[in-house]
């Protein structure tokens, strides 16, 4: 069931998707070449803890640490371990924070050092492509148009859409309904109605789209081996447009 926010709610969740705003500011200048991704979880975790919220990716469903972390071809649920960043790697960092039991979801996907062209191509035109989804966002339009709009402007561009993985709505849960793909035809799925909350996500390669789960039955990563990218934002539907709760503020 799709859950339309009151007021009081949407003000907790625009708190809790102001702390995933300034925790990307805070780790941003610690992602760079010699740190391993587990110090730079461990910094992430220890920025929600301080602030009195609760990282609400650590134990859900099992999964080990407070930020999901994925390397070049790693598209999403990357977790944290020893791994050292290099120059010319890309690296997503996406953290869901709990505020006072409410959800505020955001993902960014980071140069280490000089990326080559193609991966500078995959960032730009994924960070491009959530927007496109974004500028969607209005009370009766349909999650059709978000996702078709998110895969016109993709594959326009020459990239994968990833169709295993979506965005989601979000409140007192980490994910609820509505589903909110990145491919898909316009005028179609659940109509935007003012109060709801959801997730645009997309996560695009720079080669094929097809996807494979690996043994931690986490990572997810390109069959191909090329790079991927994953930018996210929570949006609020408001009574003529959109309100971006997760802003960038770097």
């Amino acid at each position: 069931m799709i859950s339309i926010k009151s007021e009081r709610e949407i003000e907790l969740m625009r708190k809790a998707g102001l702390l995933v705003s300034e925790m990307h500011k805070f780790i941003k200048p610690y992602i760079k070449a010699g740190i391993t991704t587990k110090e730079l979880d461990k910094l992430c975790d220890d920025f929600i803890l301080k602030h009195n919220a609760v990282p609400t990716c650590k134990g859900y469903e099992g999964y080990p640490t407070a930020t999901c972390i994925s390397v070049n071809e790693q598209v999403v649920h990357g977790i944290p371990n020893n791994y050292t960043l290099k120059n010319g790697d890309i690296v997503t960092i996406d953290v869901v924070i709990g505020y006072k039991g409410y959800q505020g979801d955001a993902a960014w996907t980071y140069a280490i050092g000089n990326i080559d062209d193609d991966k500078k191509h995959l960032l730009e035109y994924t960070e491009k492509a959530l927007y496109e989804g974004v500028r969607m966002v209005k009370p009766g339009n349909r999650i059709g148009d978000i996702a078709s709009a998110i895969q016109k402007y993709a594959e326009a561009h020459n990239l994968g859409v990833v169709r295993e993985l979506c965005g989601h709505g979000i409140g007192r849960e980490m994910h609820e309904d509505p589903e909110v793909p990145n491919f898909g035809i316009p005028n179609t799925g659940p109509r935007l109605k003012p109060g709801m909350i959801i997730c645009i996500e997309p996560m695009l390669t720079f080669g094929k789209r097809d996807v494979l789960l690996l043994d931690d039955d986490w990572t997810v990563v390109t069959q191909d081996n090329s790079p991927a990218a994953h930018y996210e934002h929570t949006v609020l539907v408001t009574q003529d447009g959109y309100e971006i709760l997760t802003p960038r503020l770097d």
